[in-house]
């Protein structure tokens, strides 16, 4: 095992307050899973505190993922109609431009904020 790997080596808890594994070296997928990895199997952590982490080193800085108990998890929430139109409604306020109130079939630009027939606003609102 590199020693890298030992940093991370705590699977009783007791360095870092809940199990930690090294990355590549955790416990065993079908009984503990990342957010992602419930995801995946149509699951959600369902409120419940990490279970243990599996932890990396990048950068010079160490990076944790949150593992949960697989048995816990429940069945993601089907998008009911409202919530679809509200992300409708979002997406499309997106593209209305501020300045000259008109929808564009573009996003507006956040560094401009403003659409692209309106240079000239949004460099004087920017200032």
């Amino acid at each position: 095992m590199p020693t890298t790997s030992l940093r991370y080596w705590d699977p009783e808890g007791e360095k870092f307050g809940i199990p930690t594994w090294p990355w590549g070296m955790g416990p065993d997928p079908e009984v503990m899973a990342t957010e992602r990895q419930l995801k995946a199997r149509g699951l959600r952590p369902a409120g419940q505190a990490a279970a243990g982490q599996i932890g990396w080193r990048i950068r010079g800085g160490d990076r944790f993922a949150n593992l949960f108990l697989v048995a816990l998890a429940k069945k993601k929430r089907p998008m009911t109609p409202a919530m679809w139109a509200s992300i409708r409604k979002a997406l499309a306020a997106r593209r209305v431009c501020p300045v000259c109130n008109t929808a564009k079939d573009y996003d507006i630009s956040r560094k401009t904020g403003v659409c692209n027939d309106c240079p000239e606003s949004g460099l004087e609102a920017a200032a």
